[in-house]
């Protein structure tokens, strides 16, 4: 048995709120968690969004059904997510690719040159904005970590020079029990090290995004 890769053309989606143009001063990518859908997600942002801050959030490539209580899949919710375990590499240089289109795409409508990019990932979407935020084309001024920490796997070390370029902020609910304290401090202590400074900020609040410490992230609305 022989593996085997091939590229294919699809089709992926990705929504926008705000009104992109000469008078946008931030674009905002934002990428959504597991299970979640980037139409659903992008409602939490819509209170930021304006004629000077646009928000674009790309939808994951893997879409499945949600396990639906009535049986079947008539009326299951359908999610989706970034990766999984299986053939990662390949799944990681696929999302980073997609985000570069979506990104060149979103910016060729909000043609300030000078405009703010910021990129966030929610739970899993925080790998995938690592990522691209170091490997893809973006130049983001701001990466907010919200849930979660930088992946395991990024070499800190070798992207030091990149993320110390970012306003790195880490967002974390007191009562989140799926973020360990203690991963979250061994990251501080590697950030630290290489002289990459994180603002961490807290909520009293679970594994959610909270519209108060987003619009305080934001500095207000758009």
């Amino acid at each position: 048995m022989r593996e085997h890769q091939i590229r294919v053309p699809r089709t992926a989606r990705y929504y926008v709120t705000g009104e992109p143009g000469p008078t946008t001063r931030e674009v905002w990518f934002v990428c959504h968690g597991y299970g979640q859908l980037a139409r659903l997600f992008l409602r939490h942002f819509e209170p930021l969004a304006g004629d000077e801050r646009v928000v674009v959030a790309p939808e994951a490539l893997n879409r499945f059904y949600i396990e639906d209580p009535e049986g079947g899949h008539a009326n299951a919710r359908v999610g989706a997510t970034w990766m999984t375990r299986e053939d990662r590499l390949a799944e990681i240089a696929d999302y980073v690719a997609y985000l570069d289109a979506v990104h060149d795409e979103a910016l060729a409508s909000a043609p300030t040159s000078g405009a703010r990019i910021v990129v966030l990932g929610f739970s899993q979407g925080v790998a995938t904005a690592c990522r691209w935020a170091v490997q893809g084309r973006v130049r983001a001024h701001q990466l907010v970590l919200w849930a979660e920490r930088l992946p395991h796997d990024l070499d800190v070390v070798a992207h030091a020079d990149r993320l110390r370029q970012l306003d790195l902020t880490l967002v974390l609910g007191l009562e989140d029990r799926w973020v360990s304290r203690d991963a979250i401090a061994e990251q501080e202590g590697i950030l630290a090290a290489q002289g990459i400074p994180l603002q961490v900020i807290t909520f009293q609040g679970g594994h959610r995004l909270d519209a108060e410490t987003l619009r305080a992230v934001a500095g207000g609305p758009g």
